[in-house]
């Protein structure tokens, strides 16, 4: 069941690391603003700014108006033509689903592909906030864990990547599903959703992809929905370290391989990369645009290209 949106609480033995804590969420935020400040400044708003309108006001009919534009009521009640003026939508709701089930924890570097989630998380909420829209995030994992309502400003940005750096889920198993008919309960009005995610499906993963599918092209055609992959290098390969136990960390199921030998090691890789590749083909042919980034790696370059592939498509 989901908890409430309260913020972590600190118990005694949490206080030991409260300074860690607050000096990391920190750290990532003047990251992140500088990140933002140096890169997105403008493109942010140029790809997701204006897109749509919202009623203002009636006004009398001026010769050269718009005659699709009457409000036909007014009119019949004061005798007068008036016509509807609209002004631009302005504001956007960003909603940030994030996984943080069991296999967000791995990281092979100096951080973890939570980490990463935060830190790419933090990159988008800024943009938002910098331009005047709401943030709401959505924690899960085979359950929503936590939602934060869209909101704004310095503070709702910290608490935003605070949570999704420590908060503790109940569960460690991936539905992200559940996660994407959450988030369409909640938003009544169009949104820009971020899906983050590693994508790992665990066991039936074609099954689950194929149910994923077909739920990002649902929620597509309601709401701009943006897939986020955060993956690891080590995933990808094994290292030659011999006898190697390797334990899933939502099932808890371990597999001893031994990397000793290469034709192991080479078949670990193809079939982790034709598992990435077709998980992304798959993504891709739904319509849902697809940013990948790699732990350890400098990730802006491909939510920059994001941004321009998204400007020069949209005119």
């Amino acid at each position: 069941m989901m908890r409430k949106a309260a913020p972590v609480p600190i118990t005694a033995e949490d206080e030991a690391r409260t300074a860690e804590i607050l000096g990391r969420v920190r750290r990532m935020e003047v990251r992140t603003h500088r990140l933002v400040n140096d890169a997105l400044a403008g493109r942010y708003a140029s790809v997701f700014k204006g897109r749509g309108m919202d009623f203002d006001r009636v006004r009398n009919y001026v010769a050269g108006d718009d005659v699709r534009t009457i409000d036909w009521n007014v009119t019949a009640r004061t005798g007068e033509a008036h016509i509807k003026v609209f002004t631009e939508e302005r504001e956007l709701t960003i909603m940030l689903l994030i996984d943080i089930s069991g296999s967000s924890d791995f990281g092979s570097v100096a951080s973890s592909k939570r980490e990463l989630a935060a830190e790419a998380a933090g990159v988008l909420a800024a943009s938002a906030i910098r331009n005047r829209d709401k943030v709401g995030v959505i924690l899960f994992c085979d359950e929503v864990e936590l939602y934060i309502p869209p909101g704004k400003g310095r503070t709702h940005i910290m608490r935003i990547i605070r949570e999704i750096l420590f908060f503790r889920p109940q569960r460690r198993g991936t539905d992200i599903t559940r996660a994407l008919d959450f988030a369409n309960r909640v938003l009544h009005r169009r949104a820009v959703m971020f899906l983050v995610s590693d994508f790992c499906l665990g066991s039936a993963h074609e099954e689950k992809l194929a149910r994923l599918l077909t739920k990002l092209q649902v929620s597509g055609r309601r709401h701009d929905v943006i897939a986020v992959s955060v993956t690891d290098p080590r995933e990808m390969t094994l290292p030659d370290v011999g006898l190697l136990s390797i334990e899933d960390a939502e099932t808890g199921e371990v597999v001893e391989l031994d990397t000793a030998k290469a034709a192991v090691r080479e078949s670990y890789a193809a079939q982790a990369r034709e598992r990435r590749e077709h998980t992304a083909r798959k993504i891709r042919a739904r319509g849902i645009d697809l940013v990948e980034c790699v732990n350890g790696e400098d990730w802006m370059p491909q939510l920059l290209g994001f941004f321009q592939k998204r400007r020069q498509r949209t005119g």
